[in-house]
């Protein structure tokens, strides 16, 4: 599975990267920043997301995804932007989405389900770019 690495766009796994990323710093700073905090029990508060940690962690995260989607990506050899879309689908509600979920449900989420909306849909529409770049820069 792992033979197919020299075959990859690398430079289309960095665009993606990039563009997953800034989304992320957009939904939750900008777009859905309050309703976030409400998520966590922090409205009307500052969240302390400023260090190294809560930017390289995600990023990395993030890119950590994207490599191995684009491994998968291309050992399904996806053919179409319809293929990119139902894979998207598949690895977006099948893995972030259901994964999402289960970490937001614990007793330290006061509202696990708006928690699980607000990120689960983020983690859709990222895991939707990265395959629709990948798609069209391949």
């Amino acid at each position: 599975m792992i033979n197919v690495l020299s075959s990859i766009n690398w430079i289309s796994v960095l665009v993606a990267f990039f563009a997953y990323f800034m989304l992320g710093a957009l939904w939750f700073l900008k777009l859905f920043g309050e309703i976030y905090k409400v998520s966590l029990g922090k409205d009307g508060q500052e969240l302390n997301n400023q260090g190294p940690l809560f930017i390289a962690g995600p990023g990395l995260c993030v890119l950590v995804i994207i490599i191995a989607s684009a491994i998968l990506f291309y050992n399904l050899n996806i053919t179409t932007y319809g293929e990119a879309i139902e894979f998207a689908m598949l690895i977006g509600i099948g893995f972030l989405v259901s994964n999402t979920t289960n970490i937001a449900i614990n007793p330290n989420i006061p509202r696990p389900l708006l928690y699980s909306v607000i990120t689960s849909s983020y983690h859709l529409v990222g895991i939707t770019m990265t395959s629709l770049i990948l798609f069209a820069m391949r």
